[in-house]
């Protein structure tokens, strides 16, 4: 289980049980990818089973075309610089029987077909906020649950994928280099690709009710609404594993975040922003801001300066692998509304007054 995975262990499918089974189960009959990147935030099992709803009701059910939501996906992926969703989802589209948009949206190229480009377009300036792209969202208002919250469940997923798992394991050389192999892949997954599974059933893998509160409104009054509050729920609870400070310095600098990476020759974790906080609490705020802005740059020396510092959530013994999974899933979430917050506006930007 070592490889591809890095920083965390997960939970074998053989030896899982309860949520993490459940999830597994669910996977394995809609996904056909129970043996891979998800499997990384199992030492997390409400993350896990949030992150699943949330993909599961968005990306897989519904009415709109598998193959637009995919290349979403792939597009999204590509922006956020995640090389191995950039490819799966391409991969998952071309399995929904659009190949040219499979292949568009993984090398960051324009269809031609219109619709097509919008929608590209669209996924790509969800990282850019402001941007008229978000001010023309290329698809009818009934589809806004199934493309926003697949956008926002492949923001979260980029970040804790390339935070846990060595990319390049994954991939496959042949499949980068390759349109007929990537083809010729997509065959052992197009049943599964253009499958329209039953709505709902991914809020039954999550523990206890759905968390209180209005589903926001882009989600509709469907399950996305509920998927996405659970995962929200789930992966903020690692803000309790940081000190108050070092919480609110999180929150403040991804609050600041414009969108963009951070420079080769900076800090993407911001030392400044740590430089007044307790010892203790730095390398567990400089996890969790790399996972929001650059989750890319987290090496092994980040790691195992959290896992041996004290902490500001109290407690000086060394940390598992479900507290990192949930540090990393703080910074993660905190990214993923920031780019709610600029969907929203963007539609409200092309709303009648």
């Amino acid at each position: 289980m070592s490889r591809p995975y890095r920083h965390t262990t997960p939970v074998p499918k053989k030896s899982a049980t309860g949520r993490v089974a459940a999830v597994y189960a669910q996977m394995e009959t809609d996904f056909l990818l129970d043996d891979g990147p998800l499997m990384s935030l199992s030492p997390a099992p409400d993350v896990l089973a949030g992150t699943w709803a949330l993909l599961r009701e968005a990306e897989i059910v519904g009415t709109a075309a598998r193959a637009d939501k995919e290349a979403v996906a792939s597009a999204v992926s590509l922006a956020n610089r995640c090389p191995f969703c950039t490819e799966a989802h391409a991969l998952l589209a071309h399995g929904a029987g659009d190949h040219d948009l499979a292949e568009a949206a993984r090398a960051g190229r324009t269809p031609d077909d219109r619709r097509h480009a919008a929608l590209l377009a669209w996924a790509a300036a969800t990282r850019s906020p402001g941007s008229p792209d978000l001010a023309r969202p290329p698809f009818p208002a009934d589809h806004t649950p199934e493309f926003v919250g697949t956008a926002l469940a492949t923001h979260f997923i980029n970040r804790m994928v390339t935070s846990l798992l060595d990319e390049e394991a994954l991939l496959p050389s042949a499949l980068r280099r390759s349109q007929y192999v990537r083809r010729a892949a997509a065959l052992a997954i197009g049943r599964v690709a253009r499958s329209s599974p039953e709505p709902g059933a991914g809020l039954t893998v999550l523990a206890g009710p759905v968390p209180a509160g209005p589903a926001p409104a882009w989600a509709g009054e469907g399950p996305v609404g509920p998927a996405y509050l659970a995962l929200r729920a789930a992966a903020s609870t690692g803000g309790e594993l940081l000190g108050e400070a070092g919480r609110a310095a999180v929150l403040d600098t991804v609050a600041a975040w414009d969108g963009g990476h951070p420079p080769l020759g900076g800090d993407p974790a911001g030392r400044e922003v740590c430089v007044d906080l307790p010892p203790a609490e730095r390398p567990a705020v400089r996890l969790a801001l790399l996972a929001a802005l650059a989750p890319y740059r987290i090496t092994e020396a980040d790691v195992a300066a959290w896992r041996a510092a004290a902490g500001g959530g109290g407690g000086s013994e060394e940390r598992g692998d479900g507290e990192l999974t949930r540090v990393l899933a703080f910074g993660a979430i905190t990214a993923t509304t920031r780019v709610e917050s600029w969907i929203v506006a963007g539609a409200r930007a092309d709303s009648p007054a």
